[in-house]
């Protein structure tokens, strides 16, 4: 079967490690600027499809050989092609979570495996500020209201609340938790964080409490979810922890949706005693029938679009490129998955 694929040694020579992008021209595009791919030819030959659709015979094509694979957005699974592609030596992953691409087992084994996920945690940080800011001060409530015909006492049947006086939660001090609280900080706000691995000493470097999660839930006027999807942290938040938050609270997911029991989250929404503003749910893309969308005020809706942005995903594509240039000398990749910690950061 014949496909679309083309290998260019750019300004590279022919004997250069091959380099393959996993990636159809649209989502290519979208994370490797012509600038990176530039750079990328000159240190390695490179290899990529016109075909939109990666079937398992063009992966195994353009995996036959390959020193690198660099994937995203819309990879298939590299487990069943890993066995026969010897020569691969890393996995540079243009977006966050490889788990659904590269099994712990291969990585126990000593595949490489490097992500973006640093690059990404500005986007999302911003997102969730923003958000944040939005709810506290009710600007869609305003936007919404004045288009339809309201008059300016909405500014009294709507008062806000000011971040700098409230105390802020963030379960989860990765890379995106800790983009949230440098963003958050200049507010002056009372920041908290849980996080199972954040020593006190990093927390008094971030200038923040770390605290247990009932601590948290009990104290904060706004919680934000930042954890990664893990056996433990899977229904983290169900109706007991909901049930433990202020009055008047705000709930903000822009990590994952099975961090927080949905039924029980729709439940204590509709009592109208919290807000949310969520940006993941169970089932992706939100069905029309969705109760979500049937919550007004007290929820705030977004598309899963928290990490989209078109400086983000080219700061996540040069990101890989530069750690495929340094796995190419030899040098240490700067955010590298181990297998010890494949659990936590995949």
């Amino acid at each position: 079967m014949s496909f679309a694929i083309h290998t260019s040694a750019g300004n590279a020579a022919s004997n250069h490690p091959l380099v393959t992008i996993l990636l159809p021209p649209e989502a290519r595009s979208l994370v490797l600027s012509q600038a990176a791919l530039e750079k990328l030819g000159g240190f390695a030959r490179v290899r990529t499809t016109d075909e939109t659709a990666l079937t398992e015979p063009l992966m195994a094509q353009l995996l036959d050989g390959a020193a690198v694979c660099i994937t995203g957005w819309g990879t298939p699974s590299l487990e069943p092609y890993l066995s026969a592609s010897h020569a691969l030596g890393l996995v540079a992953h243009c977006a966050g979570s490889i788990r659904r691409l590269v099994p712990a087992a291969a990585v126990a084994d000593g595949l490489r495996v490097t992500h973006a996920a640093a690059a990404i945690g500005d986007s999302v940080a911003e997102f969730t500020v923003a958000q944040i800011l939005m709810a506290l001060r009710h600007g869609d409530a305003f936007d919404s209201g004045l288009k339809s015909g309201a008059g300016w006492d909405m500014r009294n049947r709507y008062p806000g609340r000011l971040l700098g006086a409230l105390t802020v939660g963030i379960v989860g001090g990765g890379y995106v938790g800790r983009s949230v609280i440098r963003l958050i900080r200049p507010f002056g706000a009372r920041i908290l964080v849980t996080d199972p691995v954040m020593s006190d000493a990093a927390a008094r470097e971030l200038g923040v409490e770390r605290v247990t999660l009932d601590t948290l839930i009990a104290q904060s006027d706004v919680v934000s979810l930042h954890a990664p999807l893990l056996p433990e942290t899977t229904g983290m938040f169900g109706a007991a922890e909901l049930a433990q938050l202020k009055d008047g609270a705000l709930l903000v997911n822009m990590a994952r949706s099975p961090l927080v029991d949905e039924a029980a989250l729709l439940a204590e929404l509709r009592t109208g005693r919290i807000r949310a503003a969520l940006d993941v749910f169970n089932v992706e893309p939100l069905p029309m029938t969705s109760p979500f969308r049937d919550l007004g005020g007290h929820v705030h809706l977004s598309p899963h679009a928290a990490g989209h942005t078109q400086d983000g995903h080219w700061r996540q594509g040069d990101l890989i490129v530069a750690e495929v240039e340094r796995f190419m000398r030899g040098e240490p990749l700067r955010h590298e998955i181990t297998a010890a910690s494949y659990d936590r950061m995949a």
